[in-house]
């Protein structure tokens, strides 16, 4: 067949598979059960074959009918983002951030709060995503994990981030202080595993080893989690120590949700970037918000180097 069926009669259908039924799809769509009936009998006679049967008083999509729906439902999913793209477009008082769920959660929207003050009529998206690119239209700026891979765009390294152990205070009794590294491994341990997609921080095995504990056997975290973001949760929970980013837990350590039971650090080995496309920076809500990204990634990359200080001169008893 070299012409699409109409329209609405994949729309109807989308609408049938979903509700699983003449009725309920005629009541969504705000159109008659005939009206219905008639737009799935053109798509079956545009298609040649029968895409649902009936059981009782619903319908069932046969085998060839779930395929075919299922590709209706993700094109009519894509219609609808690409028209909120374009109404999106239309407000030129928006931001859109598109940023590794983690750091958008757990270091870029609190901060965010107090900028957005300054522009009461901006409308801010935030786009919680793993994808690494600056592919979608309309996106404004994208914070990475690693070195940039964007073609013709503009990157900017804000800062390079390090993992240190943290707990709820819960966790540790008042009077059982921990002044060993090796004292951590009587704890649970909460690791982060975001593999394949990206190269997971270093491995409680790694920070004991660098910490000049020589266990006698292999350390593996009893819980882990691909993203930080929950990792550092179950530690706020109560479920144990997390190795984890340490941007990402400052401010649960500064209202005592989370302390570090033992300071030593371990640099990540790559940094965190935000690229932009080279029209972005013609908006003034743009401009405005990458001078004060840049300044929030230096001040971020103080205070790391400050904790890394602190590391070192720790004095490592094992």
């Amino acid at each position: 067949m070299s012409t699409l069926p109409p329209l609405r009669a994949l729309q109807v259908f989308e609408a049938v598979g979903h509700c699983g039924g003449v009725a309920q799809a005629a009541k969504r769509l705000g159109i008659s059960a005939g009206a219905v009936s008639q737009q799935m009998k053109i798509l079956e006679d545009t298609l040649g074959l029968s895409l649902m049967y009936k059981e009782g008083q619903r319908l069932r999509m046969n085998a060839i009918g779930q395929r075919f729906h299922m590709r209706c439902t993700a094109a009519f999913e894509a219609l609808r983002l690409a028209t909120v793209e374009v109404e999106r477009s239309k407000n030129p008082d928006h931001l859109y951030i598109s940023a590794l769920p983690s750091v958008l959660s757990k270091w870029l929207a609190p901060l965010a709060y107090d900028w957005e003050k300054q522009w009461p009529m901006l409308t801010l998206y935030f786009d919680s995503t793993l994808t690494q690119t600056l592919d979608e239209d309309g996106v404004d700026f994208r914070i990475g994990y690693g070195e940039s891979t964007e073609t013709g765009a503009h990157t900017l390294e804000l800062f390079r981030d390090c993992i240190v152990p943290a707990c709820s205070p819960a966790l540790i009794a008042p009077n059982d202080r921990i002044e060993k590294a090796k004292q951590l491994l009587r704890l649970p341990l909460i690791g982060i595993d975001s593999r394949p997609k990206f190269d997971s921080p270093p491995s409680w095995q790694t920070w004991f080893e660098r910490a000049g504990v020589q266990a006698d056997y292999s350390v593996n975290a009893l819980r882990s989690y691909s993203s930080s973001s929950m990792a550092i949760q179950a530690a706020i929970d109560e479920q144990g120590v997390v190795l984890a980013q340490y941007s990402m837990m400052e401010r649960d350590l500064a209202a005592g949700r989370l302390i570090i039971p033992y300071p030593y650090a371990i640099q990540l080995s790559s940094p965190y970037q935000l690229s932009w496309n080279p029209n972005t920076l013609h908006k003034p809500q743009c401009r405005d918000f990458h001078r004060w990204l840049a300044a929030c990634g230096k001040a971020q990359q103080q205070r790391t180097d400050e904790l890394l200080a602190l590391s070192a001169m720790h004095s490592v008893i094992v």
